[in-house]
């Protein structure tokens, strides 16, 4: 299974990013907290050129808080500004609009020097289903933007007022025309930035349960009522047997309902009912490639 997708309005999406980066002062990018550099769109390299830029590892309720500092150390020992938060609850959102002004304080001083006044724009960008139109909420205090829990819910531009001289951009979530490896296709796919109507569910499921198997062992035995010894010599698609035929998702035949249960799975890793899961770490081999 190859899983590529970049539908149109990203294309649009880029132009957009790149007509207004003049426009604005600093660029805040939200990365999944559970797929750090899968979830960063490396075009950005590229096209934000020198612009100052700040990381907001979002999600982090989702993450493995061991993994999380483990990033936070990547990113500071890259000299890159990064916070860590939670849009849905809130949680460090506060830090963000202080962490833009120490960011930029250079900058206002100079232009408090000469006289000049204006408001500071910034401009909010990251891959589909990564919760920007939730922070802006938060951040503006009311709902200012689109919400809603799959990809490509924003599709045009916004600028939206959060303080008396703070105005953000926010912008359609946008993937990399072409992914370097499956790898990073898969773990976009497990945290929902990829439509799931483009994929192969059941292929997807097995991977993720191959995963699941070598670093989050108990947590399928916790959450499916499956003893480790069961799971510790089974691939993916024999363990999802197991989980269909506990939860009683069958077919008729006996047999089990991987269509139904491969969902079931999906939703329940990405809403963590699992517990706190973190895809890749700092020191994963297939991440050379986009670092």
């Amino acid at each position: 299974m190859e899983i590529q997708w970049y539908p149109g309005h990203m294309a649009k999406t880029r132009r957009l990013i790149s007509d207004n980066l003049k426009a604005v002062d600093l660029v805040a990018e939200l990365l999944d907290a559970r797929i750090p550099l899968s979830g960063m769109n490396t075009d950005f390299e590229e096209l934000l050129q020198n612009k100052p830029r700040l990381f907001l590892l979002n999600k982090s309720d989702l993450a493995d808080p061991q993994a999380t500092q483990k990033w936070m150390d990547y990113f500071a020992q890259q000299g890159i500004s990064c916070l860590c938060l939670n849009s849905e609850s809130g949680e460090g959102v506060p830090k963000v609009v202080p962490k833009i002004r120490e960011i930029l304080k250079e900058q206002i001083a100079r232009q408090k020097q000469k006289g000049i006044q204006k408001n500071i724009r910034v401009m909010a960008v990251g891959i589909p289903n990564v919760g920007k139109s939730s922070l802006i909420n938060r951040l503006s205090k009311r709902a200012a933007a689109k919400v809603g829990d799959r990809p490509g819910v924003t599709v045009g531009k916004q600028w939206i007022k959060i303080t008396s001289d703070l105005e953000l951009l926010d912008t359609p979530g946008i993937l990399v025309p072409k992914f370097k490896n499956q790898t990073i296709a898969l773990h976009l796919a497990y945290t929902g930035a990829i439509r799931d109507e483009i994929l192969d569910q059941e292929e997807v499921a097995f991977s993720l349960l191959d995963f699941l198997r070598d670093r989050y062992p108990a947590q399928i035995c916790q959450r499916y009522r499956l003893e480790l010894e069961e799971i510790q010599q089974r691939k993916g698609y024999e363990i999802l047997e197991l989980i269909c035929k506990k939860r009683g998702m069958i077919v008729s035949g006996g047999e089990a309902d991987y269509e139904r249960g491969a969902a079931v799975l999906l939703n329940e890793v990405r809403g963590g009912k699992l517990g706190r899961i973190t895809f890749e770490l700092p020191d994963d081999e297939f991440l050379d490639e986009i670092k």
